[in-house]
């Protein structure tokens, strides 16, 4: 069994702890300006660090530049652009945890589509099972703005789900981090308009700006690194099936940092997600 496999889950949830520590910190960033333009400045930010540490020039096998590959490296920068700006209006409206667990439905359904195997398609309906307790569990459409927070959450679910579909494309395409930053880089422009305008608040406080950056190392750079190098390792319905601990390390993030304290029902949540987990790793069939 391929040795990243075995370890693809502990590294997702460090992925995911790390994702959400990040949104953790970028809520309070929502005080001094819109969640818009606090989303657009993470990718901003993300931007800049991948590219100080790769200089990337894509390139074919040839040495020649690459520009299908910057096409769809751009093509692939706004749907994850969409995927961050749609959380991060969920997360103003509506709890991390919920948030997450219903941006989640998206890689569900990518992997009911695309699986094989009684183990993921089990997985898959105790995930789908824990992802209902976790996010419907004391959630109330009638209170204010929860409405508005779940149709973002839902729609970053979709955005969710072509970002797994086009990142497995280009994680095993050969440009991987490279494309990556350009993507990356793509969306900040991309996403100026909506987010530059309002940016003013953050870039005036050097504290505010340092926590931005702190978003941006955390949310962005390190998660979106750490899915180019697991990609390659697993079939794209497992990895959206291990999606399913983003879920679970939200509700950790959400108690430690913004008191969000868990309803026994998302306790439940969680234990079922746990199984699905194990049942999509007990089998080589993660391999790609």
């Amino acid at each position: 069994m391929n040795r990243l496999a075995k370890v693809a889950p502990l590294l997702l949830i460090v992925e995911g702890i790390s994702q959400y520590v990040g949104a953790s910190l970028a809520v309070r960033l929502f005080d001094i300006a819109p969640a818009l333009s606090v989303g657009w400045g993470r990718l901003v930010m993300g931007g800049l660090i991948l590219l100080a540490w790769r200089h990337p020039v894509l390139r074919t096998q040839h040495g020649a530049v690459d520009w299908r590959a910057y096409g769809s490296a751009a093509i692939f920068g706004t749907v994850l652009g969409a995927m961050n700006l749609t959380f991060y209006q969920a997360i103003d409206h509506i709890a991390l945890g919920t948030a997450v667990a219903l941006e989640f439905l998206g890689p569900v359904v990518l992997a009911a589509l695309t699986a094989s195997g009684w183990r993921v398609r089990t997985g898959i309906g105790l995930a789908c099972a824990g992802v209902f307790l976790i996010s419907w569990k004391g959630v109330d459409i009638n209170e204010p703005g929860v409405a508005l927070g779940v149709f973002f959450a839902l729609c970053a679910g979709l955005m969710w789900a072509l970002y797994i579909w086009l990142g497995r494309r280009i994680a095993i395409g050969g440009h991987g981090l490279d494309a990556l930053t350009w993507a990356m880089l793509a969306a900040s422009a991309v996403y100026a308009p909506l987010g530059a305008p309002h940016i003013g608040p953050v870039v005036a406080d050097w504290r505010a700006l340092l926590l931005l950056l702190g978003v941006g190392v955390l949310s962005s750079a390190l998660p979106y690194a750490m899915d180019q190098i697991i990609m390659p390792a697993l079939k794209a319905p497992v990895f959206a099936l291990l999606n399913s601990l983003f879920p679970v390390t939200s509700l950790f993030v959400g108690l430690l940092m913004l008191h969000q304290v868990p309803t026994l029902g998302e306790i439940g949540g969680l234990v079922l997600v746990s199984v699905a987990v194990a049942l999509a790793t007990s089998h080589s069939s993660e391999i790609q």
